[in-house]
């Protein structure tokens, strides 16, 4: 069991981060025994404890008695690096420069960012950061582009887990992997442009030329696209005009179909845009006319009815409902009208969010959101792999969006040709299958057609997400099975501290798979550098599990 000291203005966090690190923990109460106590408000338990870690980023009177020489660090962020790892520190971080051979190090000056010293039966870790500031900073600010790569939250936890495990403690936790996978994968697609003869002679059909006849050919000479797809684009051009006359086929307008048939029996989840026309708001103005779409969903209502049958999800594309309650309810109600759905989740276009976005969506009903990502790049702005639950809300869960197809391949962002955006991809995915969690990834609807044809490295992505053992979900499944885990609950017994019980209440759906429980056996301090001798045992739970860690950890 943990016992978390901190500031009760931090107590919202600790539950979350604790949901993320799904392990045994309560806040700390006095002369109880506790394997761990995490200290995080620069105060000292009362009680022993084999293990005592103190995080905090400012000198702190554990400091003070052990004649620390601390060190404060230049303006965040700070890297740190970790097991091969670089973790970004946006708040306050200091160094011990009297420390040698420490977990942590400072990048640039090597400074000791972390250490431990063994007192007498106690093992006490020094951490120069506030951990608990830095995941509030994570899960409402978000990381900046620079460091998108980075699962920062994710690093985070697994540091504190090597810490206690290399610390000679064995503890049981619900690791974020669906038992019979090794991680979930959601495919995502924003409907924004269905039908090119929507559009007449406006800064889409002007973008469209100038990409199918001037960039086609220099995509085709740096080759970012292959001689046979720039001859498509152009003879797309040339169709164009019997398009708009209903002599040729619409290209954009069969968009489901091609997403059924290449995604063969996955589900995946459309979202669609409820109003024409309409840019919507900024905070104090109106957004950009660009923002405006040709479409709206009710004219999508056979494409949204075939779409449902083969087991496809629909959710909301949000115009306003990042920034106005009213609309927010108005909008997902013409969403649940069209599907006769009343779970209905949401991205927003654009991804236009804000920190109070979440408790305007959970109040108009909305089940999820899926608008936390990047528009220039691809990578974890959240810092983590994992749905969770937005600090300002209190039930509606985030699913992280990691990729987007027009981040990679537009040339005013990351500008990759499609075999190193398939290379990128394959990055975020050895991420996913290291930390577990959720893949999710946007390739919107024009993306299969000229003059986009990102088909191919769309049909890469699904093969090695099958290879490596991926649950394919919707973005409503995703989220329903991260609630199943956060239903978990671990009960302990005084008589008998090392079993541990399980139960899982509330979630029982037969399209979710089961969850792992994870015994990570207690090792030498090589754990803490990633360095592990014997591998942690998971098992199988299903409604109710006791488990006996000294004795599950001893196998």
């Amino acid at each position: 069991m943990i016992g978390v000291i901190a500031d009760p203005a931090d107590h919202d966090v600790v539950r979350e981060f604790f949901e993320l690190f799904k392990t045994p923990w309560e806040f700390y109460r006095e002369s109880q025994p506790y394997d761990v106590v995490i200290c995080a408000n620069g105060g000292q338990p009362d009680a022993a404890a084999k293990v005592v870690i103190v995080y905090a980023g400012r000198k702190t009177s554990f400091d003070n008695d052990g004649k620390s020489s601390v060190v404060s660090q230049p303006t965040p962020p700070v890297l740190l690096k970790y097991h091969g790892n670089r973790i970004p520190i946006y708040g306050d971080t200091v160094a011990f420069t009297d420390k040698a051979d420490g977990l942590l190090t400072v990048e640039g000056s090597q400074h000791c960012g972390a250490y431990i010293e063994r007192v007498g039966e106690t093992s006490w870790a020094r951490i120069g950061y506030d951990l608990f500031h830095e995941v509030r900073a994570l899960l409402i600010s978000g990381q900046p582009p620079g460091n998108a790569a980075i699962p920062t939250l994710d690093v985070h936890i697994e540091f504190l887990r090597n810490l206690i495990i290399g610390c000679g403690i064995s503890f049981v936790e619900i690791p974020p992997v669906p038992q019979g996978f090794q991680f979930i994968a959601c495919l995502t697609h924003d409907v924004d442009d269905p039908s090119i003869r929507q559009h007449r002679l406006d800064h889409t059909i002007v973008g469209f030329l100038f990409r199918v006849i001037v960039g086609s050919v220099i995509d085709a000479f740096l080759g970012r696209m292959s001689i046979r797809d720039a001859a498509r684009n152009w003879l797309a051009a040339i169709k164009l005009p019997f398009v708009y006359v209903g002599l040729a086929k619409d290209f954009w307008r069969d968009f489901a179909d091609r997403y059924v048939e290449l995604e063969n029996g996955l589900p995946s989840t459309f979202f669609v845009i409820p109003r024409k026309d309409y840019p919507g708001k900024c905070v104090d103005s109106r957004a950009s006319a660009l923002r405006a779409v040709r479409y709206e969903a009710k004219e999508l209502t056979n494409t949204i009815s075939g779409l449902k049958i083969t087991g496809h999800e629909i959710g909301l594309h949000g115009i306003d409902a990042w920034i106005d309650a009213n609309a927010a309810r108005e909008e997902l109600e013409e969403i649940r009208r069209l599907t006769r759905t009343s779970d209905t989740g949401v991205r927003m276009h654009w991804l236009y969010y804000n920190e109070h976005s979440p408790a305007l969506l959970e109040r108009a009903g909305a089940t999820y959101d899926s608008t936390i990502g990047y528009n220039e790049t691809v990578g974890y702005r959240a810092g983590t792999t994992q749905a969770y639950k937005p600090l300002k809300a209190e039930r509606l869960m985030e699913l992280p969006l990691h990729a987007m197809d027009t981040a990679l391949f537009y040339l005013s962002y990351l500008a990759l040709s499609p075999r190193k955006a398939s290379a990128r991809l394959r990055q975020l995915v050895d991420t996913v299958v290291q930390y577990g969690g959720c893949f999710t990834v946007n390739w919107h609807d024009r993306s299969l057609a000229p003059e986009r044809l990102w088909g191919g490295c769309y049909r890469e992505l699904i093969q090695d997400l099958e290879k490596r053992g991926a649950w394919f979900a919707t973005a409503s499944q995703a989220t329903s099975w991260f609630r199943k885990r956060r239903s978990a609950a671990f009960e302990t017994d005084s008589a008998q501290p090392n079993l541990v019980r399980i139960k899982i209440a509330g979630i029982h759906a037969d399209d979710l798979p089961g969850l792992r429980l994870r015994i990570n056996k207690a090792g030498e301090l090589a754990w803490i550098a990633g360095h592990s001798s014997s591998a942690p045992v998971d098992v199988a739970v299903d409604e109710t599990v006791d488990t006996n860690v000294l004795s599950e950890a001893g196998r």
